[in-house]
């Protein structure tokens, strides 16, 4: 009898061998960790100065390896982590947790973002009703167009 192997195993996709591999490009890692939809995103952000490895901007090129510590800022929140695993793939999203280590600090300072936004949305005012079209022109107007 045969052992019993994924549907990506049979299909010839080893989502876990990455034994070969000691580096890889940091915008193909960050890619395959879901930080970012694609790698022309991951590059950009490497080109803005959002991503620091080891303390330092890292280039879209800059070889990453297992133990680096990365800080990633993205429109999902400031993120420290540790690589734990390099991949070249892009996998389901449970895989791709298991590439990193997110500090505890790192994880509290989100909760208190994503507390503090969900607080300033409780005072924001609501509009009563649609805005009729005299309201729109004057919207547009106010904003600069038209």
């Amino acid at each position: 009898m045969l052992p019993r192997t994924s549907v990506l195993e049979r299909k010839g996709i080893f989502l876990y061998d990455n034994s070969l591999m000691d580096s890889i490009r940091i915008d193909k890692w960050l890619w395959a960790a879901r930080f970012f939809k694609t790698r022309a995103l991951a590059s950009k952000a490497c080109d803005l100065g959002r991503i620091l490895s080891n303390g330092h901007e890292a280039k879209p090129s800059r070889e990453i390896h297992v133990g680096d510590k990365l800080e990633v800022k993205n429109e999902g929140g400031d993120f420290q982590i540790e690589v734990l695993t390099l991949s070249q793939m892009r996998g389901p999203a449970a895989v791709a947790q298991t590439l990193y280590r997110e500090s505890e600090a790192s994880i509290a300072a989100r909760a208190k973002a994503a507390a503090e936004r969900k607080a300033m949305q409780q005072y924001a005012p609501l509009p009563e009703h649609r805005p009729s079209k005299r309201d729109r022109r004057r919207i547009i107007q106010f904003r600069g167009g038209g």
